[in-house]
């Protein structure tokens, strides 16, 4: 869609600008390749990782993470505390004071006001949100002045730096989506695509699942940045190209996730125009099994445990199995060397933070097979395990990527030497993650047996992480197919002990408790079966300053002090 807009641009701007702005866009044009092309720039449609750090270059949160995983004020003036009295003594409220003088991208101030929106904007019962767990536990949120925000919770709350803070839940501005909230979010399309936003920089033109345009914002709230005039967002392609295109041929600037494996990473390193910066944070490649039956031809809103359960994948000791099944120390060695390790957890760091759950850790193929005679299913003339004439059949999917399509092979092979007949499903990863209500390709859908993909958390406590498997957070056509919890896993023990987990003030039981959460969906489920414990792997030109990888939060967190180097 080309978005017309009158605004001036940004030569325009920096010609008329006051001396005070005169570095702001010095250095030209930056170019970033996403692989994962965006399809959208507001985060609360979408549980892709693309679309919420392309469009954290526009929107953004009271406060957030940087490089070292601690919390630092974005539009706040400061992180409220107990120390300075901005979280209650008794933990059930914290108090937000923003910044003074802070503009949105179109000239009007932005206050409190725009905060209280972007909570009901989430949280409004017929709409759907896709970062509904980061508000979690709140009871209200109003505005005592124009730059002031209590945050009220329904108890106790040790962890009180869930909503608004990261790149997951941003503000977005009340003027422009006040029309657009519930059921209407995603028809909105002119905000969603080009959102105002007070960041570095603002959209000028969008075209879903290809280019974002953008320019430096001249109500920014720094006067001498972003260094850059304008931003050139590319999407499509693969990982393997997209590195290429920064490594070698220089086309590009900056390639995010360039998910490739060890032989390529040496070839184009040797190319001499970039590097490589990685990092170790809480990023899981994992399997999601669909606790339901996933045929579409069922009546939407009929996806549940209880009127439809996965005719399959119901049974705990077929999942097992199929996790059992599975070389994940092969998984790294050919998908990521040195930036994978082998992991049982969905939550793998921080340390403090992880299970010492290892049950995966060794393929065991005579024990899986062990399993699947015990449950039933035996093997047929041709070779495919059967069941009361069922045959034991399942559809894999995942978005396009040579190191996933490497994964899906190796897997497949050993579910088929199980009995399993496996159908292997590609998506482009543009369309998998874009979280469009009107697709059947979604990983929100999940019209598959079984998905593969990664994601991750905001900060170093994984509180909002694992709410995201509560039973409500299931995806659904009332949600316009929001929501992260996608196998439609639903315990109501679990449920009861997210919100123990949120109420408890003992970091060390604090830490116990979301271990045992992690157990609950991995090893004591198998709903989800984690894979790689994946480092980040980006590149960036060698003529690019300033990037400093982020693990913790988006990795575009920092870009208003990006600069061209010679």
């Amino acid at each position: 869609m080309k978005l017309k807009t009158a605004l001036l641009g940004a030569a325009a701007c920096l010609a008329f600008a006051p001396a005070a702005f005169a570095e702001r866009g010095s250095d030209g044009n930056v170019k970033i390749l996403y692989s994962q092309a965006v399809s959208i720039m507001n985060a609360y449609l979408s549980g892709g990782t693309k679309d919420i750090e392309v469009g954290s270059l526009v929107l953004e949160p009271l406060a957030g993470y940087d490089s070292k995983g601690e919390i630092f004020p974005r539009l706040a003036a400061e992180i409220p505390t107990l120390a300075n009295g901005g979280v209650s003594a008794d933990q059930t409220s914290i108090t937000w004071k923003l910044q003074p003088g802070i503009l949105w991208a179109d000239g009007t101030p932005f206050t409190s006001a725009d905060v209280v929106f972007s909570y009901e904007y989430c949280t409004h019962p017929e709409g759907g949100c896709a970062q509904g767990a980061k508000y979690e536990g709140i009871a209200s949120v109003e505005a005592l002045d124009d730059l002031t925000v209590k945050v009220t919770f329904t108890g106790p709350k040790p962890n009180p730096y869930t909503a608004f803070v990261g790149a997951t839940s941003p503000i977005i501005q009340k003027a422009q989506f006040e029309a657009c909230i519930g059921a209407a979010a995603p028809t909105c399309t002119e905000a969603n695509f080009a959102p105002i936003g007070t960041g570095p920089f603002r959209v000028t033109d969008f075209k879903v699942n290809d280019t974002v345009e953008l320019e430096a914002n001249p109500n920014y709230r720094h006067a001498d940045k972003p260094k850059f005039a304008t931003v050139s967002v590319k999407g499509g392609g693969d990982a393997a190209g997209a590195a290429r295109a920064v490594m070698e041929t220089g086309e590009f600037d900056y390639a995010w996730n360039t998910q490739i494996n060890p032989e390529l990473q040496a070839q184009m390193n040797a190319g001499g125009k970039g590097k490589f910066v990685s990092g170790f944070g809480t990023l899981v490649e994992r399997i999601e099994m669909n606790m339901t039956d996933p045929s579409p031809s069922l009546p939407e809103g009929e996806r549940s445990t209880t009127k439809h359960p996965h005719p399959i994948l119901s049974d705990i000791r077929v999942r097992k199995a199929l996790s059992m099944a599975i070389d994940r120390g092969l998984l790294v060695e050919v998908g990521y060397g040195e930036a994978g390790r082998v992991t049982c957890n969905l939550v793998p760091a921080p340390e403090a933070w992880a299970s010492d759950n290892t049950d995966c850790v060794n393929q065991d193929m005579e024990g899986a097979k062990a399993l699947l005679d015990e449950a039933g299913w035996t093997v047929g003339a041709n070779g495919i395990r059967e069941k009361d004439g069922v045959p034991l059949k399942l559809l894999y999917q995942t978005s396009v990527n040579p190191v996933r399509q490497d994964f899906q092979a190796l897997v497949k092979s050993w579910w088929n030497e199980l009995g399993v007949d496996v159908e292997l499903k590609a998506v482009d990863a543009g369309v998998f993650f874009g979280g469009d209500p009107g697709s059947p390709d979604t990983f929100q859908k999940f019209y598959a047996d079984v998905e593969m993909y990664a994601n991750n958390f905001d900060g170093t406590d994984p509180e909002a992480y694992l709410s995201n498997y509560l039973c409500d957070k299931a995806p659904r056509p009332e949600t316009q197919w929001q929501g992260e919890n996608v196998n439609r896993f639903c315990d109501p023990a679990y449920d009861e002990l997210v919100r123990t987990f949120a109420a408890s003030t003992d970091p060390t039981e604090r830490q116990g408790i979301a271990k045992k959460l992690n157990d609950m969906l991995t090893k004591d489920s198998y709903t989800i079966v984690p894979l790689v414990h994946r480092g980040r792997l980006s590149a960036h030109s060698n003529s690019l300053g300033g990037v400093d990888l982020n693990v913790w939060d988006t990795e575009l967190w920092n870009v208003e002090d990006w600069h061209r180097v010679q």
